[in-house]
């Protein structure tokens, strides 16, 4: 065969040229790659990498990570949750977020099909309001599709090419406590937690940096646990949702956004599906050894051959699902034919209640992969049980408020024990004090009744929190608002001015200014206390002038709305606020009593008389304020004596955070709740029978 010579001439001068085009875009690569990405492209991905591993503990601990998990399933809810569809998909054209690249935008009968988690996220990247709302029943799997949804969509954008990965959010799933949309937009709140959530924004401009991210909108937020929240905080959310510059997923029980307000304008509104036969099926068998046990191949047949039956409407629930999966298949020791009885399990609720019975066992068994539980399932039980027979028995509306603990507990042994203490600690010092001071005589005589009044006060003070009351503060801002606070400014000047220019006049001795306003500081923190939510911590001390029931329209007019009514607040950080701040404040009280008191005596009897006087008015007031008075420290003893008396966890508050972890509990604001009603009364039947 001839070949010429131009041919192999043009032959070699194309490989020249393709080769030398390949190393010009090589360099260019490589001089791309070497140049300085812009900080939030470099924030974006270590923010994903950070939640990746964050929804992959989650989803290890949810069991969603099987090799055959459940699937989701979704459908267009036909509930009143959200407005038309139009708005959701832009028909007009005005689509608010041009589709993620990688995905198309959402038609009217891409949403109408439904489907499974792959078209949920073709929803989530591709709907043109950039608003979305997973709804459902209790413990149909709305949080697990949310969790499963995050995870496809970090998926979807670690596998997008470097240049157009900037343009796909990050998800990040927080919930709604500590939010007050009239005092913050979303995106200062959002950042704020997320500042706080990711160590990778703790560092000074942290904060600046996630609200960037969020205003330019490389984070997507997934707003889980809207229906614990108070109705007229769900809607102003909504409300604030709505002008959100970034996408915005909400998961929700449906009927807490059934109400009027309760909207989301421009959302697609999804049901989270119940589990058809077919996929409960394939979930239990493939656990199983084949061939299976006859019992499971009877389930199966039922399963696929009677929709109606018992166990088919039963196995509906993702939840029941996995009891029967944890309860039957992987211990392999109760046989599975039990739930088959029509004599034994009649009805579904049967079946059911039954499931429910093992539900607790089956949250604290220990399981390979997952941590071990830090209190056995008979523990668990046992507490769980005693909680819901205290909740129907004291409580019309089914809230578990760890402030009402020491109601269910008989006060004496803990009065007694607070008396004791508080009159031997303070007979003690004082007896000592005054041993120096007066001498040997004066201090026996005087000793002794100081400690039993001390006593006799601090008894009749911690005796008062065994009465059932509202929660008198949830954060700081119940007991410092601005109008307390300027008061409490201003009766400190006017107080240290007045002294220092009294001290004057002739025939005076002239008192230091520093003193002066040194003495007094307690008076204006007094009065910032007495004139807010914060009045109970001074009640009963020289600084609780004002603190009594005729001052309240004066409380009302200078304080905001309380926090419970104007942000989400969790129990947990409910807790820490008394077990915290008011426990300081409370110390702080008697700290500012001795400085009071210390301060005049020193003036006029010398510093170390001054010292003495401080030290015995300011260590009663420390106790009876601080620790004697405080919520958190009598539900802490109150759970000791449970403890003794019941067998529950000595950290009950704790345990009960614990339980909201594993599911057995929701919050409902500052409250607890059985996530499940028929769990609660299953509990408490439970608790009859074997009483």
């Amino acid at each position: 065969m001839h070949v010429s010579r131009t041919g192999n001439a043009t032959a070699h001068s194309g490989g020249l040229a393709n080769t030398g085009y390949l190393l010009i875009r090589k360099f260019i690569q490589v001089q791309q790659s070497a140049a300085p990405r812009p900080p939030l492209d470099v924030a974006a991905d270590e923010l994903a990498k950070a939640v990746r591993k964050e929804w992959e503990e989650e989803a290890t601990l949810r069991r969603l990570l099987e090799p055959a998990p459940l699937p989701v399933r979704w459908q267009v809810t036909k509930r009143r949750v959200a407005g038309r569809i139009e708005g959701a998909i832009a028909d007009d054209g005005r689509a608010r977020f041009a589709p993620l690249p990688g995905c198309a935008a959402v038609t009217r009968d891409i949403l109408h099909r439904g489907g499974a988690l792959p078209a949920l996220h073709a929803v989530y990247g591709g709907l043109a309001s950039g608003r979305l709302l997973l709804v459902g029943e209790p413990a149909v799997g709305k949080t697990s599709a949310a969790v499963l949804l995050i995870r496809e969509a970090l998926k979807h954008r670690a596998k997008a090419a470097p240049e157009v990965r900037p343009h796909i959010p990050v998800p990040v799933m927080l919930t709604p406590f500590g939010w007050d949309p009239d005092e913050e937009d979303v995106t200062a709140w959002a950042a704020g937690r997320i500042s706080r959530e990711y160590t990778l924004f703790r560092n000074r401009g942290g904060v600046v940096r996630a609200r960037e991210l969020l205003a330019d909108g490389r984070i997507s937020l997934f707003l889980d646990g809207l229906d614990e929240v108070g109705g007229k905080q769900r809607a102003a959310m909504l409300g604030a949702l709505e002008l959100a510059s970034f996408r915005v997923v909400v998961v929700s029980r449906a009927r807490a956004l059934t109400g009027r307000r309760q909207r989301l304008s421009g959302a697609a509104a999804l049901e989270i599906q119940p589990v058809c036969a077919k996929d409960a099926s394939a979930y239990l068998m493939n656990a199983l050894p084949t061939p299976a046990p006859p019992g499971w191949q009877e389930l199966n047949r039922r399963l696929q051959d009677e929709p109606d039956s018992a166990v088919t409407e039963t196995l509906a629930s993702p939840l029941a699902v996995s009891l029967v999966r944890d309860i039957y298949a992987d211990t392999g020791g109760r046989p599975v034919d039990e739930l088959l009885d029509t004599v034994r399990f009649p009805s579904t609720r049967s079946l059911q209640d039954h499931l429910l019975d093992q539900l607790v066992s089956a949250a604290y068994t220990p399981r390979r992969g997952r941590p071990r539980p830090r209190y056995s399932s008979e523990t668990a039980e046992r507490t769980l049980r005693y909680l819901a027979t205290q909740v129907t028995r004291n409580q019309a509306d089914r809230e578990l408020r760890w402030w009402d603990i020491p109601t269910w507990t008989d006060r004496r042994p803990r009065v007694i024990l607070v008396g004791a203490v508080i009159g031997l600690l303070y007979g003690v010092s004082g007896l000592f004090t005054l041993w120096g001071t007066t001498g040997p005589v004066w201090a026996c005589l005087l000793a002794p009744p100081c400690a039993i009044v001390g006593g006799l006060l601090a008894a009749q003070r911690h005796a008062e929190l065994s009465d059932e009351q509202p929660l008198p503060s949830a954060g700081w801002r119940d007991i410092f608002p601005p109008g307390a606070v300027a008061l409490g400014a201003f009766i400190w000047l006017l107080s240290g001015t007045t002294s220092w220019l009294a001290f004057q006049l002739p025939g005076s001795d002239p008192l230091p200014a520093w003193l002066a306003y040194l003495a007094a500081l307690p008076l204006g923190f007094g009065t910032t206390l007495v004139s807010s939510r914060g009045y109970k911590l001074v009640a009963g001390t020289i600084l609780g002038t004002g603190s009594g029931p005729q001052y309240d329209e004066l409380r009302d007019r200078l304080s905001r709305r309380p926090v419970t009514e104007t942000r989400a607040v969790s129990p947990q950080a409910v807790w820490r606020h008394h077990i915290g701040l008011r426990l300081a404040l409370g110390l702080l009280t008697g700290v500012a009593i001795a400085v009071f008191a210390g301060s005049l005596a020193a003036y006029e009897y010398g510093v170390w008389k001054g010292v003495v006087v401080g030290g015995i008015a300011g260590l009663w007031a420390c106790l009876f304020a601080g620790p004697v008075g405080n919520l958190g420290v009598a539900a802490a003893l109150s759970a000791v004596q449970l403890s003794i008396s019941e067998g529950t966890p000595v950290r009950l508050v704790s345990f009960l955070e614990d339980a909201r972890r594993r599911n057995l509990l929701r919050a409902a604001g500052p409250a607890y709740q059985f996530r499940h009603d028929w769990l609660r009364e299953s509990l408490t039947s439970s608790a009859r029978s074997q009483d």
